[in-house]
């Protein structure tokens, strides 16, 4: 076996990568800043406990196990940082009022996502706690096309769902946690077939409600034909208000497509849920939605909405990293003019890398394109 490889869906970012992503990473915090988000950074370890709690219970088969040398308890890597963070709002903030967080860091996953995707994200998000309303889902979707504009992303779309929809169609049904269950599969998987098998004995204002979910995709015209294919429950009337005032909200940042089939989280979920794509890639770009009940595992229950995006995904977008222009040295480290022009220098952000004697010179070295040189009593940049 070579020392050398690495596991599968698991690589290295070589340095013109790793600037790319890292001059964004600063580029979308900056974004995160100037709108009120606090910046916080979790462990990438804890209990198993409490990285599963919560929305992490759908997460159980994507994290990493291992036992705690000094508790013995169970620990967990983290595949998600958004339970983590609402962790952290609901026990160790405990603010009452409004609060704005965000995050970057790595997670882990057992099994990658896709067969293109890495099993060691980049994964990058903001959330609100403390805001039930529609505008605080609008003020996340609309920084998070913001987001992808920043990092060079064009022709984005965003999908719109809502599972209240469908969580008051099955209470509706009175179906038993088994059916419940059942149908979500079948309609995640759009199986109409199936799906009329399901509920051919449920009564007929929700059977029809409920075929005609996978139906209901595509633009604005979706929710008008919606409100008249579906029951006007409450919940179901006050979810469609919500999904119009979105469109009105956001549709000068992006084109704006419904999926009332789209079931995402729906065990955690409470509200809006939502995913960014782009022209260029296959799978989403960015995923979110609204989940009121998660802090409720952590002691206190807020309303929240989020989203979190892969900044690795998203770096791709940028154009290639140029090399920046930088300035040789030589090496005279006794020499205190040098390197006190040396340290001036890097002080105002130039690159200076000092020639060390006895090597050939690297390929960063024959990239500089001016050199210190000792003229007339001081140390002057000349062109090479």
């Amino acid at each position: 076996m070579l020392n050398w490889l690495l596991p599968e869906y698991v690589s290295d970012i070589l340095p013109a990568e790793a600037q790319s992503i890292e001059r964004l990473r600063r580029r979308v915090l900056d974004l995160f800043a100037v709108h009120g988000y606090e910046l916080v950074i979790p462990p990438m370890l804890e209990y198993v406990d409490s990285l599963l709690t919560g929305t992490g219970h759908d997460l159980d088969l994507r994290t990493f196990k291992l036992v705690d040398q000094i508790s013995g308890r169970m620990l967990g890597i983290r595949a998600d940082i958004t339970p983590q963070v609402a962790r952290m709002d609901a026990h160790l903030l405990n603010r009452q009022g409004l609060t704005r967080l965000c995050y970057v860091g790595r997670v882990l996953h057992t099994l990658p996502s896709d067969l293109t995707q890495t099993r060691e994200p980049l994964q990058m998000g903001a959330e609100i706690y403390g805001h039930q309303g529609v505008e605080s889902d609008i003020e996340v979707q609309r920084l998070l096309l913001r987001s992808m504009s920043v990092a060079g992303v064009t022709e984005a779309s965003l999908d719109l769902g809502h599972v209240r929809i469908f969580r008051t169609l099955v209470r509706n049904a009175h179906m038993s946690e088994e059916q419940e269950s059942e149908l979500f599969h079948v309609m995640q998987l759009k199986d109409v077939p199936a799906l009329r098998a399901l509920v051919k004995k449920t009564d007929k204002v929700t059977r029809e409600a409920l075929i005609a979910l996978p139906d209901l995709y595509g633009a604005s015209e979706v929710l008008s034909m919606a409100a008249k294919r579906l029951p006007p429950l409450k919940p179901i009337k006050e979810a469609l208000k919500d999904l119009n005032t979105l469109y009105r909200g956001l549709g000068d940042l992006a084109t704006i497509r419904f999926d009332l089939a789209e079931l995402r989280g729906y065990h955690y979920h409470s509200g809006v849920v939502f995913s960014a794509y782009a022209k260029g890639w296959n799978n989403a770009l960015a995923r979110g939605g609204r989940y009121d009940e998660v802090g409720r595992a952590f002691g206190r229950a807020r309303a929240a909405t989020g989203f979190s995006m892969d900044l690795r995904e998203l770096a791709s977008a940028q154009p290639a990293a140029q090399p920046r222009q930088a300035i040789l040295a030589p090496y005279k480290p006794k020499d205190a003019l040098l390197q006190a022009r040396i340290e001036s220098l890097r002080g105002m952000g130039k690159i200076v890398i000092v020639d060390l004697p006895g090597h050939v010179a690297t390929r960063q070295e024959l990239a500089c394109t001016q050199r210190l040189l000792w003229q007339e009593s001081k140390w002057v940049l000349v062109k090479i």
